[in-house]
């Protein structure tokens, strides 16, 4: 179950306030932006709204004192001490001039915002504690710690490591001349976000990477979604742009 809840809370971030709404690469309808929203209180790192105010001031804004987890600024500043210290003006200032009505204008993003720490108390702690327990008898004290803590634990730092890692190991092929990599450890961790060169490099392409390269569950989530009628209007780099834009700007790895 402490596996499953991974997986549901990574979804939550990866398909819902990363790929979704962030960066609205692809549509989905109203049941899956509910569990999709449901599984980003589990995952518990702001609500969606927040999430992706601050991550398209990160992408417009890479690497300067306007990101909020610059990764100049070092390791440890771009994995967690971020949201330690208070957010550097330029990134309050900067990110007051970028348009985030489209987010508002979801109700389930505002749903979500305004009843934000129940629903954490709920998906994040309460349900990952009791199921096991009710369905399966697993002890209270193994269910909280094991699917509700280390889950929670395991899902902050795998998801730190794309602001971190991923911006400092690695190669890239795409465009040598940003900070964003490609890393495979990242990529395992964050079930298919650590393709990350390529993904600063075309934001808008649904799957994060290059179609049918490796390891990518998120995408297959999507696409099982797609099937199911639930998803719409994928967006995709068409491979001439990806193929031009390497033989451009990358660093020759791929």
């Amino acid at each position: 179950s402490a596996y499953f809840c991974f997986l549901v809370t990574a979804l939550g971030v990866t398909a819902g306030a990363h790929r979704l709404w962030s960066h609205r690469s692809y549509k989905a309808k109203l049941p899956l932006r509910i569990f999709l929203a449901a599984a980003n209180s589990m995952a518990f790192q702001n609500d969606i709204y927040e999430w992706s105010r601050d991550h398209r001031v990160h992408h417009k804004y890479s690497e300067t004192d306007a990101d909020p987890h610059n990764a100049r600024r070092g390791f440890f500043f771009s994995h967690i001490g971020w949201l330690f210290v208070r957010k550097h003006r330029d990134v309050i200032e900067k990110g007051r001039k970028l348009d985030f009505t489209d987010l508002l204008d979801d109700p389930v993003v505002r749903f979500q915002r305004k009843y934000y720490k129940s629903s954490v108390v709920l998906m994040c702690f309460v349900i990952p504690t009791f199921v096991p327990w009710y369905l399966w008898g697993e002890s209270l004290w193994n269910a909280y710690f094991l699917a509700s803590i280390l889950r929670y634990t395991i899902s902050l730092n795998v998801t730190w490591l794309v602001n971190s890692a991923a911006h400092m190991y690695g190669n890239r092929p795409y465009d040598k001349y940003i900070n964003p990599r490609q890393n495979t450890f990242v990529t395992l961790g964050a079930i298919g976000e650590g393709f990350h060169n390529y993904h600063h490099t075309f934001p808008f392409d649904y799957s994060a990477s290059e179609l049918g390269l490796k390891f990518n569950p998120t995408t297959w989530f999507i696409d099982f979604m797609f099937w199911l009628g639930l998803v719409t209007d994928r967006k995709q780099a068409p491979k001439e742009m990806i193929q031009a834009r390497k033989e451009r700007t990358g660093d020759g790895s791929a």
